[in-house]
């Protein structure tokens, strides 16, 4: 939906902001919230503000086909490299992991006119997904999943509305933002209640299966021309990110 409007920053200010607005009644009924959650929700609202900058950057720019499965899949990969920089030691099948992931996102990218600012735009992407997905981890531990979320994502609807023009968010308002917020808000409130369930890796490995689908209806929704090399490149992430889990 977001990557389809016109204007894809308007589009996104508008889809925080709806998300929080419509979430804040579940919010309230369902508030559960420690003091202990604040610093990690305010350090991750930092890097979800840069995150929607930068994906609303990246989808006015690139193939969402690229952006997605470079963005996704690669995230889990810089998680296992901090810990690596950490002194960890991976494991053989960790390293695997890394070397599928690592294939499908060549295969992703193409040979063909590829799009070097794509690329780049989804690994920053996914070091930003890294980022607060491991501050969450953290964080979901002293509050419900429907609280945190909302005070996560108050600030950046806020800086969202004014950094862009009233205009533009008036343009950009109507169904598939607003749709496309309220669904990006359940599904990360799903996210956050499976880490507050089972381990970060498994879930990551779970959710990434979403970049096969994404790559599906780019190709369906969005017109995009998706090779034989790109579909298979979306399955090999996945597949790698299915053994780091492991």
């Amino acid at each position: 939906m977001l990557a389809g409007a016109r204007d894809t920053l308007a589009a996104t200010a508008v889809a925080v902001a709806s998300s929080v607005v419509v979430a804040a009644p579940v919010a309230a009924l369902t508030w559960d919230i420690d003091a202990a959650a604040l610093p990690y929700a305010a350090a991750s609202a930092l890097l979800e503000l840069v995150y929607f900058f930068a994906l609303a950057a990246a989808y006015a720019r690139s193939d969402m086909s690229l952006v997605y499965p470079v963005a996704r899949g690669s995230a889990p990969v810089l998680v296992l490299l901090a810990a690596l920089a950490l002194g960890r030691v991976p494991t053989a099948t960790e390293a695997a992991g890394v070397a599928v992931v690592a294939a499908g996102v060549v295969l992703v990218r193409g040979r063909a006119a590829p799009d070097a600012r794509g690329l780049a735009l989804g690994l920053g992407i996914a070091a930003l997904i890294a980022g607060y997905t491991v501050v969450d981890n953290g964080g979901i531990e002293h509050a419900g999943p429907i609280a945190y979320l909302e005070i996560e994502l108050v600030p950046v609807a806020l800086v969202g509305l004014l950094a862009v023009p009233r205009e533009r968010v008036r343009a950009a308002f109507g169904p598939a933002p607003v749709a496309a917020g309220i669904a990006g808000f359940a599904a990360y409130a799903l996210v956050l209640a499976a880490l507050d369930r089972a381990p970060a890796a498994p879930v990551a490995a779970v959710r990434e299966t979403s970049v096969v689908i994404a790559v599906a209806l780019a190709a369906a929704f969005l017109h995009e021309r998706v090779t034989a090399a790109r579909a298979a490149g979306a399955v090999a992430v996945v597949g790698g990110v299915a053994l780091l889990s492991l």
